[in-house]
């Protein structure tokens, strides 16, 4: 129980990631652009398209139970997440937000793949803030090689709002699975080479 203790967030994101690649290569078809298209595009689908009862083409979506239990494990790995860092963080109202952010998390990254996909999104907005969070403290630490990292997956989010906001879907289909992955590693990579040590002497100016 330890061992899973310790590797809770990496283990819930290696499963999520297994069960979302097994729902897509169960995905009938179909996609925003061409309805009548067969399988699924890592480059022409988003992949809430895997939580749909019937695919886009119409056939009944078998690989929805998978893509549900893949968000699941996602839901839990990036609530632990979140919470891991809040008590590495040493100022006690940042490290209470990203807890917040963490439990919260875990509720709304599911919703994604319910009914209530839209309630969900707000899951990504939560992401986000958290990750801007850490990246404020990952700056002014030692951890150089991490600081790079915090700053390319922001920066990945902020393109993929552009893209989808202009309506830019080739491009966002795209974008969507370089900051989904970016995100996991970055926060595999938090979870095992931070600790509380690399935050203690942080202090914010006023």
């Amino acid at each position: 129980m330890i061992i899973i203790k310790k590797h809770l967030v990496f283990i819930c994101m290696i499963i999520s990631v297994i069960l979302i690649v097994t729902a897509a290569l169960a995905y009938p078809g179909g996609s925003l652009l061409d309805k009548n298209s067969l399988g699924f595009g890592w480059s022409k689908n988003f992949i809430s398209n895997l939580f749909a009862v019937k695919a886009i083409n119409g056939v009944e979506n078998h690989g929805r139970i998978w893509a549900i239990l893949g968000m699941a494990f996602l839901s839990v790995g990036y609530g632990v997440f979140f919470i891991n860092m809040s008590k590495k963080v040493s100022l006690r109202v940042w490290a209470n937000i990203l807890k917040y952010i963490g439990f919260a998390n875990i509720l709304f990254i599911f919703l994604i793949a319910t009914p209530y996909h839209d309630l969900g999104t707000i899951s990504i907005v939560l992401t986000l803030f958290g990750l801007f969070i850490i990246t404020f403290f990952i700056l002014k630490s030692k951890q150089h090689l991490l600081k790079f990292c915090c700053v390319i997956c922001l920066l990945t989010y902020y393109c993929f709002f552009f893209l989808y906001g202009f309506s830019y879907l080739e491009l966002a289909f795209i974008m969507q699975k370089v900051y989904s992955i970016s995100s996991i590693l970055l926060v595999i990579a938090l979870e095992y080479f931070t600790k509380h040590e690399d935050f203690v002497y942080i202090k914010i100016i006023e």
